[in-house]
């Protein structure tokens, strides 16, 4: 087993419930009649700590892999893992606490930065098995043979392509929805902000 694997799939758990906390509150207040699309806007101050909430949650599980490794490339294994196991309880407390999603293929707004992620509920999570897997199989190598497991320049390659590729296509909906009726400048325009999200709602 690996080391540290028990407090920081513990860890993981925890700040899964308490994303899922912040949601169940956020849905009492802003969708008491349902969560479903299309969807009331979340505007002002909510909308901008909710942002800054998702950054500190991804700065969060960045230190915790920080101190749990030396090596950068066992640093990314557990930043992997914590967010994977993060996000899958998310769903499972979720389900457990207010019955959603009624399904895998129930549709959600799955990130916010840089702009909104939607998507099927079963293709986070199939992000994230694979994300577990990916992270056990360096860690393992990495123990196995004493702290010298590598990862080619052309294996990070497909990595990163493969991420963008999948950050993409979470992100193309909403963005070709929105360009449909602004520029890029009209969308991240202060001034219009209210406009835009009216119109994204």
């Amino acid at each position: 087993m690996p080391k540290h694997l028990i407090p920081l799939t513990l860890f993981a758990i925890s700040m899964g419930f308490l994303e899922t906390a912040v949601v169940v509150y956020l849905r009492e207040i802003f969708y008491p009649e349902g969560f479903d699309f299309p969807l009331k806007v979340i505007e002002g101050k909510v909308a901008t700590t909710e942002i800054l909430r998702e950054a500190a949650t991804i700065l969060m599980l960045f230190t915790v892999s920080m101190v749990a490794a030396r090596r950068w490339i066992i640093r990314f294994a557990w930043f992997i893992f914590l967010f994977a196991v993060w996000d899958i309880f998310y769903y499972v407390f979720l389900w457990l606490i207010l019955g959603w999603p009624e399904s895998l293929f129930t549709w959600d707004i799955l990130f916010l930065i840089p702009t909104t992620w939607v998507g099927p509920v079963i293709a986070p999570v199939i992000n994230s098995l694979t994300m577990i897997l990916l992270a056990m199989v360096l860690i393992g190598a990495n123990e196995q043979t004493s702290g010298l497991v590598r990862v080619s320049g052309w294996e990070w390659g497909l990595l990163i392509i493969g991420s963008v590729i999948t950050m993409a296509a979470y992100m193309e909906e909403y963005t070709r929805f929105i360009l449909e009726r602004f520029t890029f400048s009209e969308w991240f325009s202060l001034s219009r902000q209210k406009e835009v999200m009216d119109y994204a709602a």
